[in-house]
């Protein structure tokens, strides 16, 4: 008897690989938990800016999760909903209802699959690392200033005792969370704090702030459906500067995510895959009935901290997240807050690059660098916005760069035996931001000789700038009666100066 090859099921294939998805899956799976727990009263939290119920992001939230965790192309990443995804849309909200929102969500997918294939993934290796880690200083600083209205209660009207309890509470789940790893690690410590101090706030009825106070939870399930808008070219003009936006932040803020994750685990990740699976996720959740999200660097560190590295817990913290708001709701409800702040109060700690900081660090880099670091920061920590602060840093970088590559021009000489050729040569990269240097550079009336050559063997010219910045030099010396020949020139910069010699005009 013979069997048909062909027709045996093909054995399932997981995205990524079995190491993606299976590799330590207790591990990953607490680490799921421990997750989900802390993207509940943010995801409500960022409805809450955004001006919409709590359910669009607790919908958006488990649904990204969910769907990232197949299409993404950085394993142990959580993504979600944002604040800074929900900073965008505030303005659209409040102008023109919920419905825009989901038609931008599904829009801003649409854009970041075809970024994705656009190789958009590839313009991270321009981010320079000063701006890397101002980006994680920031989003550090940032972390813990979100914590600050629920460890000061957010300036209600509580007693003293009250304050003071909530502040034992926060103590306690650092204590534990730093404390626990030194008995075991057999389960993540932020969970057991989380779970042991909910069972104490409700086992004696402690009167603080809980998950519940931030907003109600659902208790179904989203229903599929087209965003109630009408579908002409209105609709897209009000959307589109919307979802443009969404795509262009999200992917920057899941971009620079995964690169932080590569550098703390040693790997690497398919950042064109990652901004696809973005995208992929945000048009399905747009459908579902949720916001905008990506990456959450803030839960992704939650994961890192606690263990979490494969697909699996990406996978666990979205469907741990539906089954605590519909199944465990009445309880993930009473969870007081002052847990979940020492959780992220961890993560803050944890997250902020404090060698970057230090004394002998300062002291060692060069000054531009740390002007860039410091810039990254405090633009990021003023506006609140990732985007801004790390434009600012690449903007400043590249100033920099050209700023000091620019002065780099080197011209020296020497005069024949005979005093009847002077050589030039001159070394550098010839651009626009050296040109003037380079014009100035030659002693044109000390030169006694009616000839001169000028090597640019090592020299590189990158555009019609320098071009134009030798015809001028070409042009001084043979005002006053020298000829001057330029030689060394290699292929493109000949084919560059025979294209382009002469009419541009000169200009110096």
């Amino acid at each position: 008897m013979t069997t048909d090859v062909a027709a045996r099921p093909r054995a399932l294939r997981l995205p990524g690989g079995r190491a993606d998805w299976l590799a330590d899956p207790k591990t990953n799976l607490l680490s799921g938990l421990v997750v989900a727990l802390a993207l509940i009263p943010e995801a409500i939290s960022f409805s809450i800016i955004a001006g919409v119920d709590p359910k669009v992001g607790l919908y958006a939230s488990f649904s990204i999760a969910i769907i990232i965790s197949l299409a993404g192309g950085r394993p142990g990443m959580i993504s979600a909903a944002t604040g800074a995804m929900a900073l965008v849309v505030v303005s659209l909200v409040d102008e023109h209802g919920v419905g825009y929102l989901f038609a931008a969500t599904i829009l801003a997918g649409v854009l970041q699959i075809g970024f994705g294939y656009l190789g958009v993934g590839d313009l991270m290796h321009f981010i320079p690392r000063t701006v890397m880690v101002g980006f994680v200083n920031a989003l550090a600083i940032l972390i813990f200033l979100a914590q600050v209205p629920h460890i000061l209660l957010n300036g209600d009207d509580a007693d003293s005792s009250q304050f003071a309890l909530n502040l034992a509470f926060i103590a306690i789940g650092l204590l534990v969370i730093y404390g626990l790893p030194r008995l075991t690690t057999a389960i993540p410590s932020p969970l057991v704090a989380i779970v042991m101090l909910a069972v104490g706030a409700i086992a004696f009825d402690l009167q603080l702030p809980t998950v519940g106070d931030m907003g109600d939870l659902p208790s179904t399930l989203p229903v599929p459906g087209l965003p109630d808008v009408p579908f002409n070219l209105e609709t897209l003009q009000i959307v589109f500067p919307y979802a443009l936006t969404l795509a262009l932040v999200g992917l920057l803020e899941s971009l620079l995510t995964a690169q932080l994750l590569d550098d703390l685990t040693d790997s690497d990740s398919d950042k064109n895959v990652e901004s696809r699976g973005q995208g992929i996720a945000n048009v399905a959740t747009g459908f579902f009935g949720g916001m905008a999200g990506c990456a959450m660097i803030g839960q992704s560190m939650i994961n890192h901290r606690t263990g979490g590295r494969t697909r699996l817990s990406t996978l666990a913290s979205g469907v741990f997240l539906l089954v605590l708001i519909l199944v465990f709701g009445d309880f993930v409800a009473q969870i007081p807050m002052g847990a979940l702040v020492a959780v992220m109060i961890m993560v803050s700690i944890g997250t902020f690059s404090w060698g970057s900081v230090q004394p002998e660090t300062l002291r060692s880099m060069p000054r531009t660098e740390t002007i860039v670091m410091l810039a990254t920061v405090v633009t990021t920590v003023l506006t609140h916005n990732l985007a801004y602060g790390v434009g600012a840093g690449v903007v400043l970088s590249a100033v920099f760069f050209v700023h000091h590559v620019g002065r780099v021009v080197n011209v020296t000489s020497v005069v024949d035996p005979d005093n009847v050729e002077r050589l030039y040569d001159v070394s550098g990269q010839l651009f626009f931001a050296s040109t003037t240097d380079l014009v100035h550079a030659f002693d044109y009336d000390a030169v006694q000789v009616k000839r001169v050559e000028i090597d640019l063997s090592n020299a590189r010219i990158w555009d019609t700038s320098a071009v134009v910045a030798l015809d001028a030099v070409v042009a001084k010396f043979a005002e006053r009666g020298i000829h001057a020949e330029l030689v060394g020139l290699n292929r493109h910069a000949e084919r560059l100066h025979r294209d382009t010699s002469g009419r541009l005009g000169h200009g110096h």
